[in-house]
């Protein structure tokens, strides 16, 4: 894309950024700056250096990091500074969105509260006034500014609205500088593009400098004016997306590039095998609160008369907004919870385990004290008559090394491995069960393209090589494309249509179908391509 021109002084120049933590490089001379108005974006994989350049900036690096370089934000140095001195910048001169905004707003004050209370960190004003501030502030980042959405706890948001309420906070008194750190990674496609067309209206609204770090090159191909490339801590590659895409002869840059366009993974898998999932007119609806002693409260029907059917070596994508109801049929078919209608019916009664799950966050599902080898083999130390403890040993390490791991990781705790290990690990403890089927959950989100890539292609090699059925649950449609031989599409708790992955992508019949599509950003070729 063609930027804007800039003319004036930095918003943000750093200049040789060096930082160690416990004694380790962490960022190696990171030079770069951000104008205003302007939108910069910063890419790498995991652990490339992108978010510790934001902390640094921020001024929120841990205790045991060195600092060397410049920092210089509006011509004042940062570098040196108190933690007392960043704390009144923080807020005022820089703000800065994180990607799950429920860590970062706090569950017990109300939003108008919160938005009101970063107004008044930096200015003297009595309650009302900063409310009445907060309400436009909230208006701004289109959301109602009507009491009782003021009333609200974070919890009673949905997550694009939580997103947009932390925006509010961080742009609450105009700073120069935004950092917003994959602020839409864990949001729907639609979602996702409303909040990205916030701060990008914000941006050059307010003439405020934007350091927008991400994975996802075809956002910044939609958004950013210039790029910065990260690896290992350092910058390898800059440029607009259109000098990126058609002259980088970085090898990491073409690798992102090509990680990013997920071409399909498996197509034209066999649908006539037997069926190991059958999920048939399940209803799921949940109480709503009362708030009238005189009206009842209408259910919420989260989960409306639905049905698929998964069949044996073959991947089904279930995809939809946040909302639709994925989650909730996810939970019916896992038995978390009970339909008020319908059934649940799998081959694989038979089995140990006949379905397993795979979620977005392994880490949460481990238990950090125990080794990879238990974790993996809990599933055994369960049954009435455990397995010998040598085959037990043989069967993890033969899971580890069908996941791409060694046997020997089975002596590591979770800790040591890096994000993409880690989903391999939670693959491996599904896999052992040898179920009918594998439920994922989101389970590619919040890795990096180049992980996401590998792990798409361990999924398919897997999917071909044995009889087990894969359900992936997502909100990328690109991931969908890539990996699901049959797709269903989920809207207001129903399937509202259903197909081959590629009829159903390459002509679409409903318009909530083409209003996903339309919404999910695509990486434009290169030239000449």
């Amino acid at each position: 894309m063609i930027g804007p021109t800039f003319s004036a002084a930095p918003v943000l120049e750093i200049d040789a950024l060096s930082v160690s933590v416990a004694g380790r490089p962490i960022l190696r001379e990171v030079s770069l700056t951000v104008m205003p108005g302007e939108i910069l974006g910063v890419v790498g994989a995991s652990g490339s250096g992108k978010t510790m350049t934001a902390l640094a900036v921020m001024g929120l690096l841990p205790p045991q990091a060195t600092l060397s370089g410049r920092l210089v934000l509006n011509g004042e140095l940062l570098t040196g500074k108190t933690a007392r001195d960043m704390q009144r910048l923080r807020g005022k001169a820089m703000g800065m969105v994180f990607q799950e905004p429920m860590t970062a707003l706090n569950p017990l004050m109300r939003i108008g509260e919160q938005v009101g209370e970063a107004l008044r960190i930096h200015a003297p004003l009595s309650r009302d006034a900063a409310r009445g501030a907060a309400r436009a502030v909230l208006d701004q980042a289109g959301l109602p500014d009507e009491e009782e959405f003021l009333q609200r706890l974070p919890h009673e948001l949905s997550g694009g609205q939580r997103q947009r309420v932390a925006i509010a906070i961080a742009v609450a008194n105009s700073p120069p500088l935004l950092i917003a750190d994959e602020p839409t990674t864990a949001l729907d496609v639609i979602t996702q593009s409303q909040v990205l067309g916030l701060l990008s209206r914000l941006a050059r609204s307010r003439r405020m400098g934007l350091m927008l770090i991400t994975h996802d090159l075809a956002v910044m191909a939609q958004l950013a004016d210039r790029v910065v490339v990260m690896e290992s801590g350092l910058i390898v590659d800059r440029g607009s997306m259109v000098e990126l895409l058609n002259d980088s002869n970085v090898p990491y840059t073409r690798a992102l590039l090509r990680a990013s366009r997920l071409t399909p993974k498996r197509v034209g898998a066999d649908a006539s095998g037997p069926q190991v999932l059958q999920v048939t007119d399940v209803v799921r609806e949940y109480r709503r609160p009362r708030r009238s002693w005189t009206h009842a409260p209408v259910p919420l029907r989260a989960v409306d008369h639905v049905s698929l059917t998964v069949n044996a070596g073959e991947t089904v994508g279930l995809v939809g907004e946040s909302g639709s109801g994925k989650t909730s049929l996810l939970r019916v078919i896992l038995h978390l919870d009970r339909p008020q209608q319908g059934a649940i019916s799998l081959s694989g009664h038979a089995r140990s385990r006949p379905i397993q799950a795979v979620f977005q966050d392994p880490y949460g599902s481990f238990d950090p004290r125990w080794r990879v080898g238990r974790l993996i083999a809990e599933s055994f130390h369960s049954m009435k008559a455990p397995a010998d403890p040598s085959e037990i040993r043989r069967r993890v390490g033969g899971v580890l090394r069908q996941v791409g791991l060694s046997a020997e990781d089975a002596q590591r705790f979770p800790h040591e491995f890096s994000g993409g290990q880690r989903q391999r690990i939670a693959i491996a403890r599904a896999l052992i069960a040898e179920p009918a089927v594998i439920a994922f959950d989101e389970a590619v989100s919040a890795l990096d393209v180049l992980i996401r890539d590998q792990i798409l292609e361990l999924l398919a090699q897997l999917a071909a090589q044995s009889e087990v059925g894969l359900l992936f649950v997502s909100h990328d449609l690109h991931v969908i494309r890539a990996i699901a031989d049959r797709v269903y599409v989920m809207q207001s708790g129903r399937i509202v249509e259903e197909g081959m992955t590629e009829a159903v992508f390459g002509s679409p019949q409903h318009a909530y179908t083409r209003a996903l599509l339309a919404a999910t950003p695509t990486l434009p070729p290169a030239a000449g391509a």
